[in-house]
């Protein structure tokens, strides 16, 4: 029986172009066994794609990790491809550069992309182009799912709660002349400062009473060409993940403590200490509520495949806000993505494989309509 070929795309232009390679490596090591072969194909910060050479993969899979999530990666390395439909229906295949040479062909794609063109709608597009199945979530409910602003607007309109906010654009930002306050009147501090399309908390900052606004919007405005900026809210921070399709389930819930105030990007990927609390300890009814939401947080996106919904709890007030969702979370062994899918007895191996079904399970039902 012919193993199902799965295209594991990694790496891409985005400022999270590193989390990506982690994630990746991680799923690659799961897709081993008489079910599956993996095929790694890179793309470099210039959005070029290259495949990865197989002995590559073989030696990378029987290395032992090491300490850091993060330096347990893939490298985007190995000869330049260009990914275009298969001579056979659903099929797609990676071919030299302005050539017929086919070097690698697959039956999925699984972009285990993170940020912009991985996770914003752009990569979608292509694999629909080219009519492969591929996992996670299709190219609408991934542009809303990335741009902060289209996600809280479809949050609101489904009775989602999220906390107070406003956004800005370059132009507004441009013609205040470095004058901030006025732009966020009514918020109360702390406030957090973040780029509309970028994830993995790169270019946020939290900014507190005497701390520069203006600094923080200047930082976002690098990553983005619209900010949000939220209302902080005094509590805990709670994730739930989400997987399923027309029927979406979700996981236990897990909680991430953090020692300045937020969750940032050195405390990701560079902590000594693993800052997440697996299962999360909560009340009954605030643990079903939390998965109430987060699969309604999931249905506002029209997500499919997989989500991770971060939530803040106001314990003081017992209010639940949905902080954001993201439609391509983490993917290492120590994400929390599928550490609370693991408490539910669904390891590591058995979700790639379950995503992996869920995309061949859209690709029928889209068949099934047009036929």
């Amino acid at each position: 029986m012919r193993r199902t070929r799965v295209a594991v795309l990694f790496g891409g232009p985005s400022a999270e172009h590193d989390v990506s390679c982690a994630s990746a490596l991680g799923v690659v090591r799961a897709l081993t066994g008489d079910a599956y072969e993996p095929v790694a194909v890179g793309i470099n910060r210039d959005g070029r794609f290259r495949l990865v050479p197989g002995d590559v993969l073989e030696k990378l899979r029987d290395q032992p990790p090491p300490p850091r999530a993060i330096d347990d990666r893939l490298e985007v390395t190995g000869a330049d491809v260009e990914l275009r439909a298969g001579a056979e229906r659903g099929r797609a295949v990676f071919c030299a550069p302005g050539s017929a040479e086919v070097l690698a062909e697959v039956d999925v794609v699984f972009p285990v992309l993170h940020g912009p063109f991985g996770e914003d709608g752009v990569i979608q597009g292509v694999l629909e182009s080219v009519g492969v199945p591929y996992v996670g979530c299709g190219i609408a409910a991934s542009a809303v799912g990335m741009d902060k602003v289209a996600m809280k607007r479809a949050f609101l309109a489904d009775g989602v709660p999220v906390t107070p906010h406003v956004w800005l654009d370059v132009a507004q930002w441009e013609a205040a002349a470095g004058n901030a306050e006025p732009l966020v009147a009514g918020l109360a501090r702390p406030l957090f400062v973040k780029p509309a399309n970028m994830g993995s908390s790169i270019g946020i900052s939290r900014v507190a009473d005497g701390d520069d606004l203006a600094a923080a919007l200047d930082l976002a405005f690098r990553y983005d060409s619209a900010v949000i900026v939220e209302q902080g809210v005094t509590g805990r921070e709670i994730e739930c993940s989400v997987l399923g399709g027309l029927r979406p389930e979700a996981s236990p819930v897990g909680e991430v403590t953090v020692a300045n105030g937020w969750f940032d990007y050195e405390q990701k990927y560079f902590g000594d200490s693993d800052p997440m609390i697996v299962p999360a300890v909560l009340p009954e009814d605030v643990e079903r509520r939390v998965r109430e939401l987060s699969v309604a947080a999931f249905r506002a996106v029209g997500g499919w495949g997989l989500a991770r919904v971060d939530f803040l709890y106001d314990e003081a007030a017992g209010r639940l806000y949905v902080n954001e969702l993201n439609t391509m979370p983490g993917f290492t062994a120590h994400s929390m993505y599928p550490k609370v899918w693991a408490v539910a007895g669904l390891g590591y191996v058995q979700l790639v494989d379950r995503l992996v079904g869920l995309a061949f399970e859209r690709q029928e039902l889209r068949a099934g309509r047009t036929r």
